[in-house]
C-alpha cells in the first residue's frame, strides 16, 4: 500500500513537472512587445492566485534574459 502511494506522489510530480516546463515554453512563444501587452492583457482578467504560476515563470524568464544579456554585453567590452 505504501509503495503505491509513493508511486503515485512521484507520477504526479513528473505531470506537474511536464505541464509547468509546457507551459514555460508557451510563455516563452509571446516575444514581442505586441504579444506581451496581449498577455499582459489577458492575465489582467485574473486574481493574482490564478496566475502565481505564471507570474513566476515570468520572472524567471526575464531574469534568464537579463542574464544573457549581461553575458553578452560583459563579453563584448573584451
Amino acid at each position: 500500500m505504501q509503495t503505491l502511494r509513493v508511486r503515485d506522489a512521484v507520477t504526479t510530480r513528473i505531470q506537474a513537472r511536464r505541464a509547468r516546463r509546457r507551459l514555460a515554453r508557451e510563455i516563452a512563444a509571446y516575444r514581442t512587445p505586441a504579444e506581451r501587452l496581449e498577455l499582459d492583457l489577458i492575465l489582467g482578467r485574473h486574481t493574482a492566485e490564478e496566475i502565481a504560476q505564471i507570474d513566476e515563470i515570468l520572472r524567471e524568464q526575464s531574469a534568464s534574459e537579463r542574464s544573457v544579456l549581461h553575458h553578452a554585453l560583459a563579453v563584448d567590452r573584451l
